[in-house]
């Protein structure tokens, strides 16, 4: 991206993910590499923020410093750094580069540079190649000049959105730019459904009003309840999580509104419920419809009058707090059943939000997996764990009854498989729709070769970027894959695609493929 044309996105009012798309796509364009990556950081791990050339599920990975020395290391200096290809550190996103649609190549040459904001390290910007030699001291002088420009973006992107959400009656990070906490409860995903949820959230968040969240078991309820907590004015207080299903029925009430010394036999001293720990918070009720309905009498009144009342007292006690119910029941059906009671429901769903099952979002399927192959390098100690395209298909052709929590379980069988059948720690290890073992439905997909089920992977890849970046993405996979076929030959790669050698290897020189 030129001068001008960055000068051009400050001064116009967008959207902050928009804003970063153009600049990784510029400097993707300028400096000629395989991959760009805008990270953000929060609580000592990087989450990409705006991604150029690397595979889908690279978006829902977040990278630990201390697992990753590169990264570390461009954190911790003041000026841009280069790792040339025998560096000694591995590089995160080595077998993740969109253009290898073959066997999975470990980065070759990377530089990197650290961004603040408010003399505070906000992030990180990443350039990597296959090719060696990709960048030199030239090249690390241009990406240092960027630094300025990149945190003025930054620091504008920032101020627009506190001018959103000062708009909004609300000043907190927007979740257009903020990576979340560093916890494994941050809402993935890029489909329209999540989206606008997010949007639902961000509105009602505002408010004291009560939320459903209604949906299958496994499509993350919780994750949902807690960005809610963590967007609202409660944020600073705790959100007090009570699973209804697991609460004896014997012992429901004092565990939600408590209890006084000899209240029943055991109760040896005072004990404050769960409502009472959530004062000024937040509590999260969840399969709020395993309740008994005495409980649901006693839980109608907190809603009402903002009361609880001990087991063994006749005083009530006030208490503030938001109620965040969820639900993978019907509670409908079960009020005309007799098992849920009618007013308790309207109370409890003044908002209701429906979360989809992970069929219904297969778009978001490949950040699900890139977070959760993730966590699992991290815990194997490995240096890469990757997707096949294969794999991949396969996980967008499996309906996914156990929705996010089976995709999650999947993943962690697969890792442990490639381990136990001889893959090594230190290696890239690739996951193929073998040792995901679903039953996927025939729909074709059997019958390819791994030369189709690697055209449909990239074909995933692609989706959504703009036609110039897929063009080039394309013409580099058919380079790489033909140069593999013909064991390396340029010349021959040369005449399989009719092409006089030495504009094949001005088009490779083009595309970052140097030789």
């Amino acid at each position: 991206m030129s001068g001008p044309e960055l000068l051009q996105d400050l001064i116009t009012d967008m959207p902050a993910a928009e804003r970063f798309e153009r600049i990784v796509t510029g400097l993707h364009e300028r400096f000629e590499c395989g991959a760009v990556v805008l990270l953000r950081l929060q609580r000592e791990h990087l989450h990409p923020v705006a991604i150029r050339g690397l595979v889908a599920e690279a978006h829902g990975r977040k990278f630990g410093l201390a697992q990753h020395p590169r990264l570390s290391a461009i954190m911790t200096s003041v000026q841009a750094l280069r790792f040339p290809a025998d560096s000694p550190l591995p590089d995160p996103y080595d077998g993740l580069l969109a253009s290898q649609p073959g066997a999975p190549l470990p980065v070759h040459d990377c530089m990197g540079i650290s961004l603040w904001l408010n003399g505070e390290r906000w992030g990180a910007l990443t350039l990597d190649s296959l090719t060696p030699g990709t960048f030199d001291g030239e090249k690390l002088q241009q990406l240092e000049s960027c630094r300025p420009q990149l945190e003025a973006a930054i620091r504008i992107s920032m101020l627009e959105e506190e001018i959103r959400s000062l708009r909004r009656g609300r000043l907190s990070a927007s979740p257009e730019i903020s990576a979340g906490p560093d916890n494994n409860s941050d809402i993935i995903g890029h489909s329209d459904a999540i989206r606008q949820i997010r949007k639902e959230l961000d509105v009602v968040a505002a408010s004291d009003l009560p939320v459903l969240l209604l949906g299958e078991t496994g499509v993350g309820k919780e994750v949902f309840a807690n960005y809610l907590h963590r967007q609202s004015p409660r944020a600073s207080r705790p959100m007090i999580y009570v699973n209804c299903a697991a609460l004896p029925e014997n012992l429901a009430e004092s565990e939600l509104f408590g209890h006084l010394k000899g209240a029943f036999s055991g109760a040896t001293s005072d004990r404050p419920g769960r409502f009472e720990s959530a004062d000024q918070g937040t509590i999260f009720l969840d399969e709020v419809g395993e309740l008994p309905l005495p409980v649901q009498a006693k839980l109608l009144r907190v809603l009402q009058n903002g009361e609880v009342q001990r087991l063994g007292s006749d005083q009530p006690k006030r208490v503030d707090v938001r109620v965040i119910a969820a639900t993978n029941r019907n509670l409908k059906e079960q009020i005309t059943e007799g098992a849920f009671r009618a007013d308790l429901y309207h109370r409890l769903s003044v908002y209701p939000i429906p979360i989809p099952p992970l069929r219904e979002r297969d778009k978001d399927i490949p950040l699900l997996a890139g977070h959760f192959l993730e966590l699992n390098r991290a815990r194997l100690g490995l240096r890469s764990l990757r997707l096949s395209p294969d794999a991949e298909a396969a996980l967008l052709a499996y309906p996914w009854p156990g929705n996010i929590r089976e995709l999650e379980h999947v993943i962690s069988r697969a890792a442990i498989k490639a381990l136990s059948r001889g893959a090594q720690r230190h290696d890239i290890i690739t996951l193929d729709s073998r040792l995901l073992d679903l039953d996927v439905p025939d729909n074709g997909e059997a019958g390819l070769n791994e030369e189709n089920r690697q055209d449909r992977g990239l074909l995933q890849t692609v989706q959504g970027m703009p036609m110039k970046e897929a063009v080039k993405t394309f013409q580099r996979a058919l380079i790489v894959r033909e140069v593999q076929q013909q064991n390396g030959s340029w010349s021959a790669t040369a005449r399989a695609f009719g092409l006089d050698p030495s504009n094949l290897h001005k088009l490779a020189q083009k595309l970052g493929l140097k030789h």
